[in-house]
């Protein structure tokens, strides 16, 4: 605990300048921490930066940890790293990048955890990789010699339980005092079980003979180190990889490049899985998918009963991958990534964009009823429908303005569902006025307007009746029914 003490005074004197300067309100280290009831480890320690509010800072949390992180890592003596507090409900103190390795023994795990930290340690966005299996911990080994210890008469849970007795704990009974029970516990006193030496002092005695033998006689002991922990994930032996990420390097970025790693590095019987904010970040971005894919489901199907076709809700739904091209390319020109929040925008695209679509194929429709051709109805439908179709566009993206323009705490989040709907909406509507209208001319010539049937059943009468007015002008009775008995 000491060395650990006067390590952390280091790491308080480097995050002091931030609370001096103004940018923060205070830090706060706790050593040892123990979380859920568990005491913590006594070579462990972390701590927390209060930064100002947003309009009371000239830094972002990104800066300072891109300048805490070096000073973190110059300290001697110590591993430790800073990183910002997670976005999607995980604990506060666990790192963004948790990779997990399955496998069936721990020195196996181990030998792959190195491969794949060798291959991290390469990429300079993965800051500070590491795993949570190390053996550090001093361990004493005690063998027991079970053909002495029988041909002595001692036997093994003997052993056991004076070993426990001495160099652990043992209740044994309770005593009673003034009304209150007090536990009695036998152990031995700390100088007399502080080396290995002292199981010379300790004896057993012999079921057989009486006799009290030394402990020394019939253990071996061996000294080496184990982990502090032996963890599992879905009953599996595993070892974690865990990392933080440097500015501008991106949680999907530094999952894929782990993934790619360990399909070129790791054996095919490794399993890998995910853990904490990397865990959650890979299910809500397939369930994010997910939505995509039902939206445009639902959309098709919704169009599909308006319209009664499959052919025209597919030329509308046309103008979705021109507003996905757009919203891409407005996240690259300004410099940002693909995330939770710009797959919202994505998705909400899917319907602000089939609108205008729906406009064209609608209008041309009308016109196709009333007996235009198709390259006629769609032409003038494109050109009828260009003022509504821009003032709804040019609403919609002004309407997203004050999002891409959002400043003050969170304005990273509104920023990128601005700019991906004006993106969107905007590169799919100039495109949308010529590639709707050119496959509308493809494939609207496998469907029939709606006032096809109509038109047919009117010719059909017209032509009844003009074959009933000739035949009554050549004298024959216009009805050819026989006549009814008794005419």
């Amino acid at each position: 605990l000491d060395y650990t003490d006067r390590y952390t005074q280091e790491v308080e004197d480097a995050l002091q300048p931030y609370v001096d300067s103004g940018q923060a309100d205070r830090t706060l280290i706790i050593l040892a921490p123990g979380f859920g009831g568990r005491p913590g480890d006594v070579n462990s320690a972390f701590g927390i930066v209060r930064l100002k509010d947003w309009s009371e800072r000239t830094i972002t949390q990104g800066q300072v940890i891109g300048q805490v992180f070096p000073k973190m890592l110059s300290i001697p003596g110590i591993k430790a790293f800073a990183f910002g507090r997670p976005p999607l409900g995980q604990r506060f103190s666990q790192t963004p990048v948790q990779v997990v390795i399955g496998g069936p023994s721990y020195e196996e795990l181990d030998a792959w955890a190195e491969l794949l930290l060798a291959e991290a340690r390469q990429n300079p966005g993965l800051r500070n990789p590491d795993k949570d299996f190390d053996q550090t911990v001093p361990e004493l080994s005690v063998t027991i010699n079970r053909d002495r210890a029988a041909a002595l008469g001692v036997q093994v849970d003997e052993i056991g339980r004076t070993l426990e007795t001495m160099l652990g704990e043992r209740r044994v009974t309770n005593l009673e005092r003034g009304g209150k029970q007090y536990p009695v516990i036998l152990r031995a006193q700390q100088s007399d079980r502080a080396t290995p030496e002292d199981l010379r002092n300790m004896y057993v005695k012999s079921a057989t003979t009486g006799q009290l033998i030394p402990l020394s006689n019939l253990v071996t002991l061996s000294e080496g180190a184990t982990a502090g922990s032996l963890k599992r994930t879905d009953r599996l032996r595993s070892i974690t990889i865990t990392a933080a990420l440097a500015e501008g390097y991106t949680l999907g970025d530094a999952l894929k490049f782990l993934e790619d790693a360990a399909r070129r590095t790791l054996p095919a019987d490794a399993r890998i899985t995910f853990a904490g904010e990397s865990e959650e970040f890979r299910s809500s971005t397939g369930a994010l998918y997910f939505t995509f894919a039902m939206a445009l489901v639902i959309v098709f199907l919704a169009l599909a009963a308006q319209f009664e076709s499959f052919v025209h809700p597919f030329v509308i739904l046309t103008a979705v991958p021109l507003a996905v091209t757009g919203a891409l390319g407005a996240l690259i020109i300004a410099g940002l990534s693909i995330n939770v929040y710009s797959q919202i925008g994505i998705v909400m695209l899917i319907g602000l964009t089939a609108k205008n679509a729906i406009l064209i194929v609608e209008f041309a429709n009308q016109l196709r009823d009333e007996g235009r051709s198709v390259p006629d109805a769609v032409l003038e439908a494109a050109i009828i429908r260009l003022r509504p179709i821009l003032m709804t566009t040019i609403s919609t993206a002004l309407g997203a303005l004050p999002l891409a323009m959002a400043t003050g705490a969170g304005a990273e989040t509104r920023e990128v569902l601005g700019i991906v709907i004006i993106g969107g909406i905007g590169f799919s509507t100039i495109l949308s006025l010529f590639v709707v209208p050119v496959f509308y001319m493809l494939l609207a010539r496998f469907t029939k307007p709606a006032g096809h049937i109509e038109r047919r059943l009117r010719r059909m009468e017209s032509d009844y009746r003009d074959t009933d007015k000739v035949a009554a002008s050549d004298g024959k009775p216009a009805a050819t029914e026989p006549a009814p008995a008794g005419d």
